[in-house]
């Protein structure tokens, strides 16, 4: 049975709830237990979606667990007989046209330092692609941070996926994504004000205000002293909303640095293409 596994991006989470809780055809959703699970876990069982929650050492094993218990044990010793061998090969094919998914999410504070973002994101592909038969990189290149991805893990042995715009090219970073690809967010870039811009998925609205040093996706002493010479706070309605509160998140960081409020259509299309591309096995 084919593994598909996705690092994630913790910004990313809401996309990443959407993905998976909408796909009824895994034949298993792993979840790796981290410091960094419990947000993803908490959307996706209330859109009743029941990962099973595994250390990331414990992957291995439990995957070969798997494998080994998808043929009943006790049809095992008949298998001369044509007939069990017939059900055994339908089950087989069964099983290869169904995907293991393990996501596994990564600190939304990463982002902060574009080093700390390359060092982690190449760790966990060393240590998934052992037990994996594609990952799926829930990043955009952030900061040319993961811009060298294909050429760096090119004889891996594990095909890597990203999340691609229509043209074909990596997203640049969760806001990209949202709007629908690069060529999209260099648009609303150009189409400013002239002002300075910031720009608010739910995920983003939700975590402005985080002072935890491993998670903080302000600095308090930089950003929020940029942020104050920006003037608008670009609401982007993703149509994901399973962080509550949006709108008043939103309000509320306005307020906070004196920005205009500007709401744009968001878009779920490459999350769900790229998902799609990557779970396509032959």
């Amino acid at each position: 049975m084919p593994v598909l596994s996705i690092i994630a991006c913790g910004m990313l989470e809401d996309e990443l709830a959407y993905v998976l809780s909408s796909d009824r055809e895994l034949a298993q959703l792993i979840l790796v237990e981290n410091s960094e699970h419990f947000g993803l876990q908490r959307k996706l069982k209330s859109l009743g979606c029941l990962p099973t929650l595994i250390p990331l050492d414990r992957v291995p094993e439990i995957l070969i667990r798997e494998n080994n218990q998808s043929f009943p044990a006790i049809l095992k010793p008949l298998c001369c007989f044509n007939f069990i061998k017939k059900i055994r090969s339908k089950l087989e094919n069964e099983q290869k046209s169904k995907v293991t998914v393990v996501a596994n999410m990564l600190k939304r504070g990463l982002h902060a330092d574009v080093e700390k973002v390359r060092v982690e994101v190449y760790r966990k592909i060393m240590e998934m692609s052992r037990f994996s038969d594609r990952i799926l990189i829930f990043y955009g290149t952030c900061g040319h941070s993961l811009a060298n991805l294909e050429k760096d893990f090119k004889s891996l042995g594990c095909q890597l996926y990203f999340l691609k715009d229509d043209k074909g090219e990596t997203v640049e970073d969760c806001i990209s994504l949202a709007l629908g690809g690069n060529d999209v967010y260099a648009r609303t870039l150009v189409n400013g004000e002239g002002a300075g811009t910031f720009y608010l998925t739910p995920m983003w609205a939700s975590n402005w205000e985080e002072k935890q040093n491993d998670n903080a996706i302000l600095s308090s002493e930089s950003d929020s002293k940029f942020l104050k010479l920006y003037g608008r706070a670009v609401k982007i309605n993703t149509g994901l909303l399973y962080e509550p509160d949006f709108d008043k998140n939103v309000r509320d960081f306005a307020q906070f640095f004196n920005l205009k409020i500007v709401e744009l259509q968001g878009s779920k299309k490459i999350v769900e293409k790229s998902y799609q591309n990557a779970k396509k096995f032959p």
